[in-house]
């Protein structure tokens, strides 16, 4: 058995047609139909089912065709892991982001890979975190930049680093002036909350019920800026990193630590435990753990 047989037989398995499969394939008809009566032979089994006009797998051929499909992914893979081993300073990567997120953290980091790799293209996307798990799970974007937690069996999380969450408040709130407060004090407190797709609203929401209470949900909202200008208005308090903090209206707002219980915010970029990762990908993520950890 050898890799063409494979090959040809499951691009007959795809196409259901010997013709199609010789047009994709760019061989003559006899040759693949040939290389599967080989391959039949050699397993001793029937592999597919020629009785009806439309070509289909016998129990043997499903079998066979699933493992086909592995093998072949596995060769596909070492074939451009050494060609990129070949040409390491090429390649292309696509990369989703946490809105705002990506904003402070990357700059700098990206700018200085693309210094050392000009000829390594990035494509960055804005996804909420729930949304860019899926896209990263699905193959369609290498590597995510997000929050922890993630499931770890799905995903290899790359820690980056950490920061304090804080409260946001309005001039005139009883908390202005106060440099911390024990989170269960917010107990009555209104809150303004990002929407549920963001890992935000899971974290100040599982704090909250940590400390004993239900936050009180006043507005939602997807931007970091609304926000900021809800609570200003008096619409009620939140939670957001600090970093988010001092980039909101200083002027109209005032930052709280909390005391206890304290809230860890840590970013990770994430990939796809059982895919393979390009060496650009993998280029990338050494890049970035370098110059943006603190």
């Amino acid at each position: 058995m050898d890799i063409k047989q494979l090959q040809y037989f499951a691009e007959v398995a795809k196409q259901k047609s010997f013709t199609r499969a010789a047009e994709v394939l760019h061989v003559s008809q006899p040759s693949i139909s040939k290389m599967l009566k080989s391959l039949e032979t050699e397993l001793d089994v029937i592999l597919l089912d020629r009785t009806e006009r439309k070509i289909e797998l016998t129990d043997a051929g499903q079998l066979v065709f699933e493992y086909a499909q592995r093998v072949l992914q596995i060769m596909g893979d070492l074939t451009a892991s050494i060609e990129e081993l070949r040409q390491v300073e090429r390649g292309f990567v696509k990369l989703g982001l946490l809105p705002t997120v990506g904003a402070f953290l990357l700059p700098a980091a990206i700018a200085g890979f693309k210094k050392r790799y000009p000829h390594i293209e990035l494509e960055m996307r804005e996804y909420s975190a729930r949304p860019l798990e899926v896209q990263v799970e699905q193959g369609h974007i290498d590597i995510g930049l997000t929050v922890l937690p993630v499931d770890e069996g799905r995903f290899e999380a790359i820690p980056l680093r950490s920061e304090e969450m804080v409260a946001i408040v309005h001039q005139e709130h009883w908390l202005y002036g106060r440099e911390s407060v024990d989170l269960k004090e917010l107990e009555d407190e209104s809150f303004v909350l990002f929407t549920e797709e963001y890992a935000m609203h899971d974290v100040v929401r599982q704090a909250c019920l940590r400390a004993g209470f239900e936050p009180k949900v006043a507005y939602m909202s997807s931007l970091w800026d609304f926000v900021g200008e809800m609570v200003a208005a008096q619409m009620g308090i939140s939670l957001v990193p600090r970093s988010v903090a001092e980039r909101l209206n200083k002027g109209r707002l005032h930052v709280v630590a909390l005391s206890w219980p304290p809230i860890d915010w840590t970013y990770a970029l994430i990939c796809r435990r059982d895919r393979y990762l390009s060496h650009a990908a993998r280029a990338f993520i050494g890049f970035v753990r370098e110059h943006a950890y603190v």
